[in-house]
């Protein structure tokens, strides 16, 4: 009997995309969906015949070991359920702790290599563009082409880097498509999510522009995103830590990736709109370019508001 009931249990236990801003589970629930397909550092096709969408990026996209085993997860994990791998592979090549410049030096040939022609490469980085090229792994502030030499290195700018990522996707015959990075969790005491528009997330739009490439506005419809669902439901998305204001839990992976496919989704000429799984199909277009919707105001600034009227 007790089999029978476990057996029951997983039959029927809760979705895996639940979409009440609750606690995190541990792992993914993999009751309704193979197991994921696409994380293992050195992650390859399972269907070489078929194209590919290569994820290349940092912790925020492919976090630890891509297993949960921290109960953090970046929006390249669950991203893949939202496809339909009969058609298409997701395979995340992130890697944590990177950055555009790191990552194109150290990691990116071994992506590259594997590219083929009709592939796609969806590239975000910027979480770990700051701070100084000559003491870090950062690349130079900007788009620009000026350069500095750090132990023998040249050093490029933040777009220099995204540019080259680009260029070679399309020398594959590949598809380039640009995300601005996430943003961190901090919200204003009006309900508002507070925004830098002048950094990262701008130099990404740019090179976007400068390039034609297509580009998904992450950072914006994350932030738009949050501040209709408030700050004490975003809370459940971040961490453990209960201080952790960057990295996300599944659920807040699995808000994430939302926001990338309904991104995809509003694009006039989506070149992945014949690959969405059945729950990739149900997620509406979301589409920076239309007004957002109302801030959900705090609990005390919305009392405060109706004591006066």
């Amino acid at each position: 009997m007790k089999k029978l009931l476990l057996l029951l249990a997983c039959l029927f236990g809760p979705a895996l995309f639940a979409q009440t801003p609750t606690p995190a589970p541990a792992a993914p629930d993999l009751h309704e969906d193979p197991v994921l397909h696409s994380q293992a550092f050195n992650a390859m096709p399972m269907n070489p015949a078929l194209p590919t969408i290569w994820l290349i990026g940092d912790s925020t996209v492919h976090n630890g070991t891509g297993t949960g085993s921290d109960l953090l997860w970046g929006w390249g994990a669950p991203f893949e359920y939202y496809f339909d791998r009969t058609r298409i592979n997701v395979v995340n090549r992130a890697m944590g702790g990177t950055s555009s410049r790191s990552f194109y030096t150290s990691l990116w040939s071994k992506v590259l290599d594997n590219v083929k022609k009709g592939d796609f490469v969806i590239m975000q980085f910027g979480a770990n563009d700051n701070g100084s090229p000559v003491t870090g792994k950062t690349s130079i502030k900007g788009i620009g082409d000026e350069t500095q030499d750090v132990n023998g290195e040249t050093v490029h700018t933040f777009g220099w880097y995204m540019t080259q990522y680009i260029k070679e996707t399309r020398d594959k015959g590949a598809t380039p498509i640009i995300c601005s990075l996430t943003p961190r969790n901090r919200f204003q005491p009006d309900g508002h999510f507070l925004r830098d528009n002048t950094t990262h997330a701008a130099w990404a739009a740019q090179t976007a522009k400068d390039t034609n490439t297509l580009y998904i506005d992450l950072y914006e419809l994350i932030a738009r995103k949050s501040e209709q669902l408030g700050k004490d439901a975003v809370a459940a998305y971040y961490g453990p830590p209960a201080t952790e204001y960057l990295h996300t839990n599944w659920l807040g992976a699995v808000s994430n990736a939302e926001c990338v496919v309904g991104a995809l989704k509003a694009m006039k000429d989506d070149p992945l709109a014949n690959y969405f799984s059945e729950r990739g199909k149900r997620i509406p277009a979301m589409d920076v370019s239309q007004p957002p919707l109302p801030v959900k105001a705090p609990a005390a600034a919305a009392a405060a508001s109706t004591s006066t009227k």
